[in-house]
Order: C-alpha cells, then structure tokens, then sequence
C-alpha cells in the first residue's frame, strides 16, 4: 500500500492538535502515564502476529528476528512504565529554608518537568523498536510530553498499524486526542516542517549521519533552537592486544564473523573497525574471519535503500584503499549485502579519514598497527563512538592504561572481552557517546534514564507547601525517593 506524504498544513494541524494535547498530558500522575505505556504494551501483544506478518513483508527481516525485536520493544514499553512510576528520573532535591539565618536562606524545591510535543523519527533497521513505539516513544510519554511520529517509509506498513494500536490505547484510557499522532513522510521536507515548526520541543532520531546531522542543523538555526537527541551511527572499534588473541584465536575469529554478520551487518553496534598489531597471530586471526566472512552468503538487506547505501559506501572505502581480504560476492542481487573483510595499514588510516567512516552492514576493516604505539595512535585519532571495545587478557589490561584511557575517551560503553552487538534494555546501559556517535553524548537511547531527555529541570523559590506539586510537597503524598538537605529519603519534610 502506498502512503501519502503529509502536507505542510497537516504537520501544522498536528502539532497544534499536540501541544493543545500536552497541556493535559502533561498534568497525568506519573501511575496514569505509566498505566498507559503498560496498556500499550499488552494492545501490541495482542496484535502480536498481525504485526509480525506485516513487518516480515515489508523488511526482509525474518520472523525470529522480528519476535525478538518485538518482545523487546513490549519490554521497553512496561520497563520504562516501571520507571516512570517509580519517579527517581525525576531528581527531586529539596533544599529547606531558613529564615532566622542572616540573609535567609530560600526554601528550594527542583524536579524534571516535561518540555513538550516531541518529534520522533522511525528508524530504518527496527521497525519496532527505535520506531513508532519504540524508546524515543516510550521515552518521552512518560516524562509526561505528546509525540508526533514520523513513520519511516521502509515499513510504513508496520509504523500505521503500531500507531492504530497506540492511539486505540489511548482513547480508551481517556486521554486528550492528539498525544499521540502519526504522519508518513518519504521526502526530506515532512521531516522539515516537523522541525521547524515552532509548537516542536524536542526531537528523537536514530538512523544515519548525514540525516541525523541535517535536523540537528535545522533544530539550531530556529528562533528557538530545540535539543535533537540523534543516534547516527557508530563503528564500533575493537582493540586486538596480542596475547589475548595469541591464546583464543580462532574463538575471537568466530565471536566477531557471529557479530559482524548478525542480522546483515545492520546494527548501529556493529564492529566495522578492527584494530590489531602485526604479527603471525594477527594473520592466522585474519585468515580464520575471512573464511566465515567467505561463507556467510550475501542476504537481501532491510529495503534497498540501505542495500545500495551500503554498496556504495562499501565501494567508496574501497577506492580509498581498503584492501578486500575476504568477501562473498556470488550472485548478489540489487537488494543484498556482500559480506565482507577489508585490511588497511595503520599509517594509511591515519592519513584517511574517510576510511573510518561507517559502512552500515556485513562489512569490517581491519586496521594493521606496526607497534603497540601506532596502536595507541589509532585509538586517539578515531571520532567519537556508541562503543569501544577491548581484547585482552587482565595482565595486559593493566599494562596498557594509556590505551583504555584514550578509548574512555570516545564512547559511551566500554566493552571486555565481547562484542558490541546486543544492547541490554537496563538502568545501566549508555546507548550513546561523544560526537559523531550521537548529538549529545550525556543522554541514552536506550534504558530509562533516556526520559530524562525529554525534560528540563524547574525549581520552585518559597511556594507555599499546598500550591507545590505532589513530588515537593513537604508530606511526600508519593513516597518517592528524594534528596532533602542533602540526604536522600523518603520521610516527610519537617518544614517551618
């Protein structure tokens, strides 16, 4: 079925329809909105095989992977109600006055409050869970904002029935119409107006640099300037120190082919850069990932936008000069990926950098240093990252303190021994990292820590306890955990 592009006049009529919608939202207790993440939650269920069928048809992905991707999502949604209704993202602090002390002392009271209607954008490579009602969705529901979806047209399909399912939640619980709302936008210029328009708070984006840079760009150059928390991509670099792979060769070779080819290459964790010292252990390395790289064969990728970005852009590095170690290129067909092993010398990947850019799908580069230094180099000069991961083994990690601390530097989560791939949905998880992995790198997109990206911190000066909201009310009518003069509690607030 074919979708219409909103019209300039719809994306403002939805964003009137949104903000009007947020004014009451906003207001919810934090069970109400958590009530309504976990009605989301048990509709999609519901529909469960509906929208499998339908996703299955529109991405190529298969049902496995489809069931899992949903089951995550159904996590996100009840997960983050949890911790919404639970109220520690709110950061109460409580500062009690004291008007005997000379100069008095304000009473101050601070909580996260809900910036307003927020953007999100579907992600091309999870139809569910970084899309319609995925965590930017979650997310922001419930820090208590209004969400205006922009489906992305790779499973529009999928993105009309996950909004029905929402918006069929949210009448029943009798929310204001217009907190929820879906537009279909295959050009740029849907995106566009959804950003500019000036009822827009924030925005949440995951997919590709170039995209993602684009709104960011836009969000700055408003009257208002707004935050764009953009996900856009990462190459995930994984440090080889020799020997750790001197004693599990062939077991590294495997962990990274199973990661590297995992569902076509197309996660935004997926290593593409692969970093190790030259020696004979390196080569037999290479030599045991080319032969799983040579027989995983070429698989038709999400849509064929991606499939011909990425052959694009796995062409482009080879002109740059990534050196074809090991591929599948037999019979690939338009839509499909080509498995591939790439090599470069360090000291030309120094001089490249368009060799360190993401090749989204089944594609590596390894980068060969000629000394434990060059290595080091390669880690200082490398951009910003979701992920950094390190092979060694404990006694080397402890040698090699300057390295760990260059790769600190340019990721949100720092892997041991593991691959990147698999993001656990946690309290815990930095889904997120200095720039250009993402556009701000104190925030995650994944866990519940990510609502507090759609909120902004408000302080109230000497209001009297009965006109303060329920979460800085002196008796804690909520039982949330609060910082009261420094202390973290739950107790009332002996307050003069």
């Amino acid at each position: 079925m074919k979708y219409v592009d909103a019209t300039v006049e719809e994306v403002n009529e939805a964003l009137l329809q949104s903000a009007k919608a947020f004014q009451l939202y906003g207001k919810r207790s934090l069970k109400e909105r958590a009530n309504f993440l976990y009605a989301v939650a048990e509709e999609m269920k519901n529909i469960s095989s509906e929208l499998l069928s339908i996703a299955q048809k529109e991405t190529h992905l298969d049902e496995a992977r489809l069931k899992v991707e949903l089951n995550r999502t159904l996590f996100q949604l009840t997960s983050y109600a949890d911790a919404c209704a639970e109220g520690t993202w709110l950061d109460l602090r409580i500062d009690t006055g004291d008007k005997a002390r000379n100069s008095p002392k304000p009473d101050l009271r601070k909580m996260l409050v809900p910036l307003g209607p927020v953007v999100v954008f579907g992600a091309s490579n999870f139809p569910f869970a970084y899309s319609t009602a995925g965590g930017d969705t979650a997310c922001a529901l419930a820090a208590g904002c209004s969400v205006i979806i922009k489906a992305h047209p790779a499973h529009a399909g999928t993105s009309e029935r996950v909004a029905a399912a929402v918006q069929k939640t949210a009448k029943k619980q009798g929310l204001p119409e217009g907190i929820f709302l879906h537009l279909h936008g295959a050009g740029f210029e849907v995106g566009k107006a959804l950003i500019q328009h000036p009822l827009t708070k924030a925005v949440g984006f995951t997919g590709s640099f170039e995209g993602g840079k684009a709104l960011f760009d836009l969000a700055a150059q408003r009257n208002e300037p707004i935050p764009v928390f953009a996900e856009m991509g990462s190459v995930n670099p994984v440090f080889l120190l020799p020997q750790k792979l001197a004693n599990e060769t062939g077991k590294l070779a495997s962990m990274l082919a199973a990661s590297i080819t995992q569902s076509v290459g197309q996660f935004c964790t997926n290593p593409g850069i692969l970093v190790g010292v030259k020696s004979k252990v390196l080569d037999e390395f290479k030599e045991f990932l080319g032969e799983q790289i040579k027989q995983t064969s070429p698989t038709s990728m999400l849509h064929p936008g991606i499939a011909k970005s990425f052959q694009k852009n796995r062409a482009k590095a080879i002109e740059e000069g990534a050196v074809v170690v090991a591929t599948n290129e037999a019979d690939v067909e338009e839509d499909e990926s080509i498995p591939t092993l790439a090599e470069v010398p360090a000291e030309q990947f120094l001089q490249n950098t368009l060799l360190h850019k993401e090749v989204f799908g089944p594609y590596s580069l390894l980068v060969e240093c000629a000394t434990k230094e060059e290595m080091l180099e390669v880690a200082k000069a490398i951009e910003g990252q979701l992920t950094c991961t390190l092979m060694a083994t404990d006694e080397e990690a402890n040698k090699n303190s300057e390295l760990i601390d260059a790769l600190k530097e340019k990721c949100g989560r720092f892997v041991f021994n593991g691959v990147p791939t698999g993001v656990e949905v946690a309290l815990s998880m930095q889904h997120g990292g200095p720039y250009p992995a993402t556009t701000d790198s104190r925030f995650t997109a994944v866990g519940a820590d990510g609502i507090k990206r759609f909120a902004r911190p408000l302080c109230f000066q000497n209001w009297n306890n009965d006109l303060l909201p329920d979460e800085l009310k002196n008796e804690n009518p909520l039982g949330l955990w609060r910082t009261v003069n420094n202390v973290l509690s739950k107790d009332p607030v002996n307050a003069d």
